[in-house]
């Protein structure tokens, strides 16, 4: 009778488990891939890009950019900034054409002209500012800051509505926007309203990235409550802010192909890699991979990754790894011991 109490406690056991399998979503935490933290205390990690020689360079919120050598981080630079709420140093970007002009490029919040994409040389440390766009509108909150170059060779820099949604829909402000410089600052004659606008509607992103397959361009948008959105970009494109969030049937505007509306993720950072968009996502406290269809216009299914870390800030691809920022000292995380942290990840599939 007791053997018989016991295989039977056992199936249930067993049923048990089993429903719990089937029931939670698809979930994958930094145990299901290969990773390492490569740096911990670091204050507010915002952007990370690699130089040609494979050194990481990185910028903190608070106006450091640092470089690590696989060996040691070293600061290169201390960036007089407006740190306030959302503000501060923001994105980093380095020329595709470094090896011979030494550029490297930042976007920032100044004490006193709004948000600023300015080109720095970079020898030991980085000198000779030459201001590229000044004068984006900046506030506490919503200020984008994405900084990369596109396979076009042109820099594409992401802007916030900085709390005036209005901006948005107003191709004459660059609030709201993504942006396209040429790398002396200049508009490019091919962009389609005859300034730095290349598509509108915007009210916070702060993540972009390309398909190296096809050359589509996503870019990741902070929802007002929930209605985060991943969006392909196109050139003059109204994404329909403040107008429509994540809607599938107003006219004149373009939809996202995925809407987050039923949690928030607080999308940042993206990199586009093994066919999949990686996004970063903060208050959502995760790395998000979104697979995609050959076409790379939909997304077939999700996981949810290295949910254990907190807020992420930026996520990028060098070399076949995965790189990783968090974001616990941004004052909306709970710091962790040795938070901040940049993390390597190695994607098997």
């Amino acid at each position: 009778m007791q053997k018989k109490f016991i295989v039977f406690v056992g199936i249930l056991i067993i049923i048990t488990v089993a429903l719990i399998v089937l029931l939670v979503p698809s979930s994958v935490d930094e145990s299901g891939y290969q990773s390492e933290v490569i740096i911990t205390n670091l204050d507010t990690p915002w952007a990370m890009a690699f130089l040609p020689d494979d050194r990481l360079i990185f910028t903190e919120r608070g106006g450091k950019v640092k470089i690590w050598d696989e060996n040691q981080v070293q600061e290169i630079g201390n960036i007089n900034v407006k740190e306030v709420s959302e503000s501060g140093l923001l994105g980093i970007a380095v020329d595709p054409d470094f090896n011979n002009n030494k550029y490297v490029y930042l976007y920032y919040t100044t004490q006193n002209n709004g948000n600023r994409i300015s080109r720095f040389t970079l020898n030991t440390n980085l000198t000779d500012e030459t201001v590229l766009l000044d004068n984006i509108p900046s506030s506490g909150i919503h200020n984008g800051g994405r900084l990369k170059f596109g396979p076009d060779g042109k820099l594409y820099a992401t802007t916030g509505d900085a709390g005036n949604e209005l901006l948005a829909q107003d191709n004459n402000s660059l609030a709201g926007k993504i942006l396209r410089l040429n790398k002396d600052g200049t508009v490019p004659a091919d962009n389609p309203f005859g300034n730095y606008v290349y598509s509108y509607g915007h009210r916070d992103p702060q993540g972009i990235t390309w398909n190296t397959s096809n050359g589509l361009m996503y870019a990741s948008e902070h929802g007002a409550t929930r209605n985060d959105e991943i969006n392909i970009i196109e050139k003059g494109g109204n994404y329909g802010w403040p107008i429509v969030e994540c809607d599938n049937s107003t006219d004149g505007y373009i939809n996202a192909i995925r809407c987050f509306s039923e949690f928030t993720l607080a999308p940042s950072g993206m990199a586009f890699y093994k066919n999949s968009l990686f996004v970063a996502g903060l208050r959502g406290n995760q790395l998000r991979r979104l697979y995609l269809d050959s076409s790379g216009m939909k997304i077939t299914r999700e996981e949810e990754l290295f949910n254990n870390l907190g807020r992420i800030r930026d996520v990028i691809e060098h070399k076949g790894y995965l790189y990783i920022a968090t974001s616990n000292k941004d004052g909306r995380g709970v710091p962790k011991i040795d938070d901040d942290k940049i993390i390597r990840i190695k994607v098997g599939i």
